[in-house]
């Protein structure tokens, strides 16, 4: 069964992982000194918070599949809906391994489309590798240069 997958950013983790918690109603079920993720089953979402600096914000939507073949019929749902995709293939992002497309809705919402099949250590796995479409470290402009795994588009 897929599960929808929101992302956001935060400048405050620890406020967030507070806040997330309560809402939810229970602890992250991955943890990381920058980076928190709850899976939930009622409703079915992967929320993923990633601390950065600059201001807090929605990253990106995704749907995530629970097996290959989730991931081969959301392909296929994507092509059939005319939308052009960008393949990322597999790729280490967001502490966890995953294969992932992207595509856009008619508005030009990008959404993350994955299958999560391992963990990392690391955020972003290789520094030479690409995270979510965008090389590991590039740098992003937010009002002030960081260096970001993923620029705007990040993490499941």
């Amino acid at each position: 069964m897929k599960r929808i997958h929101i992302a956001l950013t935060t400048t405050d983790l620890d406020r967030s992982l507070r806040f997330y918690t309560e809402l939810l109603g229970s602890e992250p079920t991955t943890r990381k000194e920058d980076y928190a993720k709850w899976l939930i089953d009622d409703p079915r979402v992967n929320l993923s918070v990633t601390e950065r600096p600059g201001s807090g914000r929605l990253e990106h939507l995704g749907i995530q599949a629970e097996n290959p073949e989730e991931l081969a019929e959301l392909y296929r749902g994507a092509d059939q809906a005319g939308s052009a995709v960008r393949e990322e293939g597999e790729t280490t992002c967001c502490y966890a391994q995953s294969e992932k497309s992207w595509v856009k809705d008619p508005q030009g919402v990008e959404w993350e489309i994955f299958h999560t099949y391992g963990e990392s250590e690391t955020f972003y796995g290789d520094a030479e590798a690409e995270c979510c479409g965008t090389p590991a470290r590039a740098t992003v402009a937010a009002g002030a240069e960081e260096e970001a795994c993923c620029g705007d588009d990040c993490c499941s």
